[in-house]
């Protein structure tokens, strides 16, 4: 069950608070196929099974951007905030992939929310992130994710409004 928030201002007031931890996912090599088509990334360590399985990692490995892109997914199980308006992807402020994940590893992701800054359209977040491969000693991914939200408007305003 994920931590749940009210709204944005709960949120707001979890800043360095751990957020919750995230379901298992498992990467599938149809999952790293399809991102390597999405991206035109098809090196061999990712896409040829029979190749990789006797390369450095015993076998193919998921793209790091593949994990990093996936970081949304993995905590939609560890934390919900309710009633915001929209929320985008407004970068990163550090990427590392520590270790691979091997094809068919389950990872999952925690969170600590580290920022909630003012902005004109909402509030800035930055949340801090660890992706885990079960088994692994070493993280698969280490990022600061940075998001911009705005809450729901309040009753009587438009959704062009801020509340």
């Amino acid at each position: 069950m994920p931590r749940t928030f009210d709204n944005l201002d709960a949120f707001s007031d979890a800043v360095g608070e751990d957020l919750g931890t995230g379901e298992w996912f498992t990467i599938t090599q149809k999952q790293i196929n399809t991102f390597a088509e999405a991206t035109g990334d098809h090196q061999w360590i990712h896409v040829d099974p029979e190749r990789a399985a006797n390369g450095p990692f015993g076998g193919t490995i998921a793209h790091g951007y593949l994990t990093l892109a996936l970081v949304p997914v993995l905590l939609e199980s560890a934390f919900e905030v309710k009633n915001l308006a929209m929320g985008v992807n407004y970068g990163t402020n550090k990427v590392r992939f520590p270790a691979p994940v091997p094809v068919d590893s389950r990872i999952r992701a925690s969170a600590t929310l580290r920022e909630v800054t003012k902005t004109p359209v909402g509030s800035q977040i930055v949340v801090s992130t660890v992706v885990e491969r079960e088994g692994g000693d070493k993280p698969v991914c280490v990022a600061d994710i940075v998001y911009v939200w705005s809450g729901a408007p309040e009753p009587g305003q438009s959704d062009g409004e801020a509340g």
